[in-house]
């Protein structure tokens, strides 16, 4: 099986309801503390290797690994010693009923 490439990444994403995809990179090992996000995701690894935190499980993920957070999932980020690359695939939603509060940082740019 040849390996996807971005496009076709993007065309599955945008099919599938997403609303844009992104490239991102992350330097040699990064941490990224807890945090959410004000939209869904999902993504596969291209490069390097991460270890991805959420409800109290830990994933390694290496190239061709998949993954998929929901809409304002807690979740953590760790990157190895070559750093990582990975396509995401968002989609917006709405943000959850915080009262008269306002929701404030706290939010990475997966």
């Amino acid at each position: 099986m040849a390996p996807i490439t971005i496009e076709a990444f993007k065309q599955e994403s945008l099919n599938a309801g997403f609303d844009e995809v992104l490239e991102r990179h992350w330097p040699a090992h990064a941490v990224v503390e807890t945090h959410t996000h004000a939209f869904s995701v999902q993504a596969l690894v291209t490069q390097g290797e991460m270890w991805l935190t959420c409800a109290g499980q830990t994933l390694h993920l290496t190239p061709g690994s998949r993954f998929e957070l929901a809409h304002g999932a807690p979740h953590a980020e760790r990157y190895g010693a070559e750093g990582a690359t990975y396509w995401a695939a968002r989609k917006s939603g709405p943000l959850p009923f915080l009262g008269n509060q306002t929701q404030q940082g706290n939010q990475s740019q997966t």
